[in-house]
């Protein structure tokens, strides 16, 4: 008697804290013919238990939820269920959020505005061990890339990149001790472009970050700085040497 059952449809678990965007995916997804919807999470402590309990082969995962973010979720699912690979489907393609969710253990990133073709290969290709980026995330990772220091850099001058005690220190360790108020070098880098003029929008293409991003950059700024405005933040940046190159 021959076996006329086909391979196992690819089991998928979708974790997003909007109702109205879990229920369209999950109504999407179960259109895929191959691909079986086990379940829906509303945060990432959610999709945490309910992937202990489905083993989903791929977890669609928005990174901004309340009390357990989508990050911290891939970080727990990598170390539980090695076997389900995630796949981040979320509004931001900014360095901020691309890095820690690839060093968490994502396989695959999508941004929101993807259409159904795209979400239907990507979950196929992650399914398949493959690594799946978006392109204007893969542009923006390489970017990150290269505005990264060298290595052999921060080694310093005749160390030949061998590790020395003055070596050892990151590149965030040195900025630290170079910035006033524990403003970051990213906050930093945002500060001196919003001193000379560029507005959030004209900051994110800028620095490939999203709108949301750069103002919780700013906020954060202002925070740490004590200013209440723009105008106190430039002046701020003025007083303490962070504006930009020719300025």
């Amino acid at each position: 008697m021959t076996d006329t059952s086909g391979p196992a449809p690819i089991r998928v678990l979708i974790a997003d804290d909007q109702r109205v965007v879990r229920e369209g995916l999950s109504m999407l997804v179960a259109l895929i013919d191959d691909v079986e919807v086990v379940g829906v999470a509303g945060d990432g402590a959610e999709a945490v238990r309910l992937a202990e309990i489905h083993r989903p082969d791929v977890i669609l995962m928005d990174l901004r939820m309340p009390d357990l973010d989508g990050i911290a979720a891939t970080g727990l699912l990598r170390e539980r269920l090695p076997l389900s690979r995630v796949l981040v489907l979320t509004t931001y393609a900014d360095e901020d959020a691309i890095v820690p969710a690839l060093r968490a253990g994502a396989r695959g990133y999508l941004t929101k505005d993807a259409s159904a073709e795209q979400i239907e290969a990507a979950i196929h290709a992650v399914h398949a061990g493959q690594t799946h980026l978006d392109p204007a995330v893969q542009e923006r990772l390489v970017a990150a890339v290269i505005r990264s220091p060298d290595p052999a850099e921060l080694a310093g001058p005749g160390t030949g990149g061998r590790e020395t005690q003055e070596g050892r220190e990151t590149q965030e360790g040195r900025d630290a001790r170079k910035l006033p108020d524990g403003l970051t070098a990213r906050e930093a880098e945002v500060l001196a472009l919003l001193a000379s003029g560029l507005s959030n929008a004209e900051i994110g293409q800028r620095l490939y970050l999203s709108h949301a991003t750069v103002k919780t950059h700013i906020n954060r700024i202002f925070a740490k700085t004590g200013a209440r405005d723009r105008a106190q933040a430039v002046r701020y940046a003025y007083q303490h040497g962070l504006t930009a190159p020719g300025e």
